[in-house]
């Protein structure tokens, strides 16, 4: 490790806007390796696959991904954020071109638990991205910005999302079939793992550059000014004894389970209740994460205007999920008027990503500094992939059994639990915030007449 440069200014800046940009694009290309499954959905069903054989696979998927967050966060702390990104962009490349191939040599009936070990094994190594890049981010980028920060790079799985939708759904409106849509997602994932390669640094001081504090609110003040684990137990015991640690567990089960059906299920809803063509439903499902970018940008501006008081974003946030969510459970199909439909989903994005983003972003930064920030997010970001689970095969037996209006239903339930957890949170993050203010003013010495 070099010693930081006297004059660092510009060259640090120039060096946060190549990392910035690095973290997007490659977080985007992720997507690019997990939302073809989603796009490509309609077309399984068409070759035999049932709702309940895709939910079986996402769900088995989904808990690979909790469990890779728990063990890769902790890993990204130990190792440092540039080696678990491109070792996770390498893993999921190697896993979609099989997942293609092997449609190709396995028949449908016979084939579920082998494609749902593959897809497994995808999120798995999946699950290395977004905990690196919380690492990353929080030793390249300043406290008063983070918020801001964590935002944008917050809209690379948001409009990277919408984007591979419009992508890949364009290439099956022009006859692509699904296994083919699996190995232009590696080829495409492939180019960017290469670059990334050469432009992503995991650190400031890798390059004798000075690294931003960590938080005041977070856990890990004892060493405050490390970037990386110093032993498992040390990491762990201050996040599980933490309060504020376990609402945010909650509130991202809660909006993890509704993101994940939205972003997996909005296809095939919308290809079986308002008469869209599959690929018109592959890429009108890309307004989901599209207004989602929006709203996450949206919400690190006020945060951080708000000076880091995310309850007052969160709650209100939450009310609106929960209104938009009972309106489309009441809703019946309506094939002569997709755009209701379609301005519903968007209003579930529009409140829903502005909290999500939050929870496994700059909170985890917060919570963890720089010493614990991948362990927060991955910590984080397992609680809502658990309560993700549902989403796949629960949801699918909601709405085979029931109906999509009682699977809409269902979620609105969960989104009045996770605005409880919401208000205590608040009220909790509030008064800690209010006390650091009490004890900074009492330590500031007394101005002299």
């Amino acid at each position: 490790m070099t010693s930081p440069s006297p004059n660092p200014g510009p060259r640090l800046a120039r060096w946060q806007t190549i990392t910035g940009i690095t973290l997007f694009v490659g977080y985007t290309g992720y997507y690019v390796c997990r939302s073809n499954l989603s796009v490509a959905a309609p077309l399984l069903k068409q070759d035999g696959w049932t709702k309940e054989d895709l939910g079986s696979i996402v769900s088995f998927g989904i808990v690979m991904y909790a469990i890779g967050k728990i063990v890769n966060g902790i890993l990204a702390d130990f190792l440092g954020g540039r080696r678990l990104f491109l070792a996770g962009m390498l893993g999921s490349i190697l896993a979609t071109a099989i997942f293609g191939f092997s449609g190709s040599v396995f028949a449908s009936a016979s084939s579920l638990a082998v494609f749902t070990a593959i897809w497994a094994c995808n999120r798995f190594v999946q699950s290395m991205g977004w905990v690196a890049l919380v690492k990353t981010a929080a030793c390249w980028f300043p406290l008063g910005r983070q918020a801001t920060i964590m935002g944008v790079l917050s809209m690379s799985f948001l409009l990277g999302d919408a984007g591979v939708r419009l992508y890949l759904g364009a290439l099956i409106k022009n006859g692509m079939d699904w296994q083919s849509v699996f190995f232009v997602s590696a080829g495409t994932l492939s180019v960017i793992f290469c670059i990334a390669w050469f432009t992503l640094k995991s650190r400031a001081s890798d390059l004798g550059l000075p690294e931003p504090d960590s938080h005041q609110t977070s856990v890990q003040q004892s060493d405050e000014n490390a970037c990386s684990g110093r032993d498992l137990i040390g990491l762990l015991r201050p996040f599980l004894t933490n309060k504020i640690f376990w609402l945010i567990c909650v509130i991202n089960f809660g909006l993890t389970l509704i993101r994940e059906t939205f972003n997996f299920w909005t296809p095939l809803y919308l290809s079986e209740t308002t008469q869209l063509d599959v690929g018109s439903a592959a890429i009108s499902s890309l307004l989901f994460p599209l207004v989602g970018a929006g709203s996450a940008l949206l919400a690190g501006f006020l945060s951080d205007g708000l000076g880091g008081r995310h309850g007052r974003v969160v709650v209100p946030a939450l009310v609106g999920l929960t209104v938009t969510l009972i309106i489309l459970s009441t809703r019946r199909s309506d094939a002569a008027s997709p755009w209701i439909v379609l301005t519903l989903i968007c209003l579930v994005s529009f409140f829903l990503m502005a909290p999500y983003t939050f929870l496994s972003g700059v909170m985890a930064v917060e919570l963890g500094g720089k010493r614990g920030s991948s362990t927060a997010a991955g910590l984080i970001d397992s609680a809502g992939y658990f309560g993700a689970v549902i989403s796949g095969w629960g949801i699918a037996k909601i709405a085979t059994d029931r109906g999509w209006s009682a699977a809409f239903a269902f979620l609105a339930g969960v989104s009045v639990l996770t605005g409880v957890a919401g208000l205590i949170y608040w009220f909790c993050h509030e008064n800690q915030l209010n006390q650091l203010r009490h004890e900074q003013t009492d330590k500031e010495p007394p101005h002299s007449g």
